[in-house]
C-alpha cells in the first residue's frame, strides 16, 4: 500500500498532511500558496545559478595582470595579518615566561 514513496511517507501519511494544509489555509488558499511556492522556488533557483555565473564570469573579464594584482594585495594582507599574530604571540610567550 505504499504506492507513493515521497521521503518515507506513504499514502496515508499524505493524505493526513493534506488534510492538516486544507485546514490550516482553507481550500481556496491552496491553490495561491502553490503558486506563490513555485515562484519562489524559481527565483531562489535564478539567483543561485547567476551567484555561480557570476563568479565565473566576473574571473574570466578580468585581465591577467588584474587578477596577479589582486592576488599579490591579497597575499600582502595576509602576510602583515602574519606578522601581527607572530608579534602577539611573542609578547604573550614573554608575558607567561
Amino acid at each position: 500500500m505504499t504506492s507513493l514513496l515521497i521521503g518515507g511517507l506513504g499514502t496515508p501519511e499524505l493524505i493526513l498532511i493534506l488534510l492538516v494544509l486544507v485546514l490550516l489555509f482553507g481550500a481556496s488558499k491552496l491553490p495561491e500558496l502553490a503558486r506563490g511556492s513555485g515562484r519562489a522556488l524559481r527565483i531562489f533557483k535564478a539567483e543561485t545559478k547567476g551567484l555561480i555565473d557570476g563568479d565565473d564570469d566576473e574571473a574570466e573579464t578580468k585581465p591577467p595582470a588584474q587578477r596577479t594584482a589582486e592576488l599579490a594585495n591579497k597575499q600582502a594582507e595576509l602576510d602583515a595579518k602574519q606578522a601581527e599574530l607572530d608579534a602577539e604571540r611573542e609578547r604573550l610567550q614573554r608575558g607567561e615566561l
